[in-house]
């Protein structure tokens, strides 16, 4: 910070116009201010001096050291009537476009409804060895028009059993959804019990079609199906974590106590071989003293009455 020095010989001569000044201000005719102050002084120097009634309160120090500002009251801006017009039409607008958007969400979903309700469902018992959904689309598509295909997978004890060790996923069951009801109701009742075919190199020429039409069946039904088994299948694995961590909490509890057994018996085994070894040992008999009980000698010091006396009272002879 820069300083410089100020004769204030001229500003002591404006107390009249600053008399908050002179009570403050220092007598020496140099004093060091900073730069900030330096500016205040020169703008003090360039004022005529006025009457002592003025003080700090005047306009003029006010409007010198800023000391009530006036706030800027900010201006409100009036919608004109375009504006207004404008606003109205951007809202119905907004509300139209959601309403449009209502509306085709509901068109959508009719749409989706009728067309699940033209769908049709078959079911395959049983999936031939190395057929997947793949080479089943392929061959069933030639007959009709196909949305989905689900194939369930064998259990891993089922795998386990089979003999050759093949690495290809096996499917036990599976579903198909053709897009027309009419179309798959014909497949179904024309494959059913006839001969895949195809290639003769392919594994599964000499197979039979197991298929039959699901009616009143839906793709939803599956799902629900689906997931009902998932549920009873995770509950059901639950239930055997739930029992077998009490059965392995009640074994360690068990190993607990004999392994606290154990211990008690060998510390009484060492204690016998000690015994044994140091030989045998006499049995440590106490005395203690004990006081003779008060009843005894009442009975020696109780007097007894003669027989001469007891005579003479009875009439005895």
């Amino acid at each position: 910070m820069f300083f410089s020095q100020i004769n204030l010989q001229n500003l002591t001569t404006h107390t009249s116009f600053f008399p908050f000044l002179s009570a403050s201000l220092p007598r020496p005719q140099h004093v060091v201010f900073p730069t900030h102050t330096a500016k205040v002084a020169a703008v003090c120097e360039s004022f005529v001096p006025v009457s002592s009634d003025t003080s700090r309160n005047s306009p003029a120090v006010q409007a010198l050291f800023n000391l009530n500002p006036k706030k800027k009251k900010k201006k409100k801006k009036r919608m004109n009537a375009s504006d207004k017009e404008d606003a109205e039409i951007d809202a119905t607008a907004t509300t139209s476009n959601a309403d449009n958007a209502k509306s085709k969400k509901k068109k959508n979903n009719k749409k989706t409804k009728k067309e699940a309700e033209k769908r049709g469902v078959c079911y395959l018992s049983r999936i031939p060895p190395h057929m997947d959904h793949v080479k089943l689309r392929h061959i069933l598509s030639q007959f009709g028009d196909i949305q989905r295909i689900f194939l369930a997978p064998q259990d891993s004890a089922a795998l386990v059993k089979r003999s050759r060790g093949s690495r290809d996923q096996a499917y036990s069951e599976g579903w198909v959804e053709f897009t027309n009801k009419i179309v798959a109701k014909r497949v179904a009742n024309m494959l059913n019990g006839e001969q895949i075919g195809g290639k003769k190199r392919s594994s599964f020429y000499y197979d039979l079609w197991n298929i039959k039409y699901l009616s009143k069946f839906k793709w939803d039904d599956l799902t629900e199906e689906l997931a009902l088994k998932k549920a009873t299948r995770e509950q059901k694995l639950a239930v055997e974590l739930s029992a077998a961590k009490r059965e392995r909490d009640f074994y360690l509890s068990k190993v607990d106590q004999s392994r606290a057994l154990s211990a008690i018996e060998e510390r009484l085994k060492k204690k016998q071989k000690v015994q044994q070894d140091s030989g045998p040992v006499a049995k440590v008999i106490r005395h203690f003293p004990q006081t003779k009980p008060i009843t005894s000698d009442a009975k020696k010091i109780k007097p007894e009455i003669s027989d001469d006396i007891l005579d003479a009272v009875f009439g005895g002879s």
